[in-house]
């Protein structure tokens, strides 16, 4: 189980005063000791200004937005040559362009990390090492001119790897302006809601050219099943569960969002930039606004939303002042969903394809989101070089509240009593009264029942559905209290029963407690009587 408490730093960057653009001040608005909240003023110079203008000419494929503004009082004579030749290439630097993408990042590092900010850092490093976890480093950027500049390329010094990169560090960005987290349910399982939007926007692209929805959709869902089931050796795999909806209209999203309970939103298509989180266009003619998608999500209780479409991280721009808290993360966040993972800049298909397929294999191996934003990341970099853009376009947002943790752990999800904190000797397993010998253990504390072979329970009974129903363990953690129960969650056409002690109850498309020891019946009370106990209890049949 992770850390209830992980070691976490957040810091705070905003202008220090309205009138001079220039002037910010950084401070520590969460520290993992006491005497960490420091507090620094820098100036952004006119160096970091063309530096960052030269870093996008080179790594945008949009747009160059408005850069932070140095009044002409400040500028000083400026060579870019001289700016990078004061930090000293190392190997994975390369050419220009990587001295670029190096020079940039280790600038950014110096200008946020320093004087007291770093000694609270490099202090909290300390800590996170001798106590054997990750440092949590999330960055709250109010000032809207700084929200594109690409910080998960910072680094200390040549040679040492960007702090995104991790594994000492997981990096995410934050804002401060959210409401307050709810309980966060803990799954068993990846449920994932697969959103392919429209394949075109506009008039005159040529049919060769058009996205192959129905073909995609199928890659897609595949991919991500896949790469959840491609673990390393000893690691208990993770059921992953794909729904897909190919243009969708609102009524079908938002209805298969509020009753299929999924953790994961991943949405793939066309979007733009916009005042109020941005547009997502569904199928010709329907949009879907973030403000809008932002409520949805938050009243499935759905954790993560990941999407591959263009600048679904970047604010929108009106008259060339740019909107704050405007992007599609940060308004997603601003109204409860936990995290929000969206792209900087537009990526490349086979960009996006290499990061999701290690992406999934980090969440499937239980990894916070962001170790696993971190390993893929590294993977496209290991792919693509140092210097190139593909590595730098993933954007992680996630709650303050939030830890990023989506499923139980190993030891949480089976070899335990709801309401007690140590593991049992015994497995949880449904077994048949009249033959005790046959019985089924709950393994990664998901148990799937029905009539189809890839069930882990296969009941060949008429009434009993392909893919009749879940017996799984449900773990809610917030305010530092935790509580476990199991459920039975009926999804099947004629629906389950089970016994209360006094008569038997019919559940049909909803779900239930089950406590220890119940009976149940799957799709008829004329079904195969069986018992959700415990492994080696003799005595726990009910009367029924």
């Amino acid at each position: 189980m992770p850390p209830s408490n992980p070691l976490t730093l957040r810091l705070a960057i905003d202008r220090l005063t309205k009138a001079d653009s220039n002037h910010y001040a950084i401070w520590v608005l969460h520290s993992p000791f006491p005497d960490g909240y420091a507090h620094h003023d820098r100036v952004w110079e006119e160096p970091l200004t063309q530096l960052w203008a030269s870093w996008r000419e080179f790594f945008s494929t949009g747009g160059l937005p408005r850069v932070p503004h140095v009044p002409s009082a400040y500028i000083p004579e400026f060579c870019l040559e001289d700016v990078l030749n004061q930090v000293p290439p190392s190997p994975e630097a390369g050419g220009y362009t990587g001295r670029l993408m190096q020079g940039l990042g280790v600038n950014l590092w110096n200008w946020l990390f320093d004087g007291p900010i770093r000694q609270t850092l490099e202090r909290s490093l300390g800590m996170a090492m001798g106590q054997g976890q990750p440092l949590h480093l999330q960055l709250d950027i109010r000032p809207p001119e700084l929200i594109s500049l690409p910080w998960e390329i910072m680094q200390p010094e040549p040679g040492r790897p960007p702090m995104s990169l991790g594994p000492q560090i997981l990096f995410s960005r934050t804002t401060s302006a959210v409401e307050t987290l709810p309980l966060v349910e803990l799954n068993t399982a990846l449920q994932i809601l697969l959103v392919l939007g429209q394949d075109e926007v506009g008039e005159g692209t040529p049919p060769a050219n058009r996205l192959q929805l129905a073909q995609e959709a199928e890659v897609l869902k595949g991919l991500l099943e896949l790469s959840a089931s491609r673990l390393s050796q000893g690691i208990q795999p993770v059921p992953c569960q794909v729904h897909t909806l190919v243009e969708p209209d609102l009524k079908t999203l938002v209805n298969t969002l509020e009753t299929g309970r999924f953790n994961v939103f991943f949405y793939s298509g066309h979007g733009v930039p916009g005042a109020n989180g941005g547009l997502l266009f569904l199928q010709p003619g329907v949009t879907l606004s973030g403000t809008e998608l932002a409520q949805a999500l938050v009243r499935s209780g759905l954790h993560l939303a990941v999407f591959n479409t263009c600048w679904g991280a970047q604010p929108d721009q009106q008259q060339n002042q740019i909107i704050p808290r405007s992007s599609l993360a940060e308004v997603l966040l601003h109204y409860g969903v936990p995290a929000a993972l969206a792209m900087r800049d537009s990526i490349a298909d086979e960009e996006a394809i290499s990061f999701i397929q290690i992406f999934a294999q980090g969440l499937a191996q239980r990894q916070p989101i962001a170790q696993a934003v971190a390993l893929a990341r590294q993977h496209l970099l290991t792919l693509y070089r140092f210097n190139y853009t593909a590595w730098t376009l993933p954007v992680l947002y996630q709650h303050p509240q939030f830890y990023g943790d989506l499923l139980l752990s190993v030891d949480q999800t089976v070899t335990q009593i709801p309401g007690h904190n140590l593991p049992l000797a015994q497995a949880v397993v449904m077994r048949c009264p009249d033959s005790p010998a046959r019985m089924w253990r709950m393994y990664g504390g998901l148990m799937r029942v029905g009539r189809l072979p890839g069930n882990d329970l296969v009941i060949r009974e008429p009434w009993v559905s392909g893919q009749h129903a879940e017996i799984f363990c449900r773990t809610t953690l917030g305010s530092g209290a935790e509580k476990m129960a199991y459920y039975l969650r009926d999804q099947s056409r004629n629906g389950s029963y089970y016994f209360d002690g006094q008569d038997w109850q019919h559940v049909h498309h909803s779900e239930v407690p089950l406590p220890l020891g119940t009976a149940i019946r799957f799709g008829s009370l004329d079904g195969q009587l069986m018992e959700f106990t415990l492994e080696g209890n003799p005595n726990s049949r009910p009367l029924c």
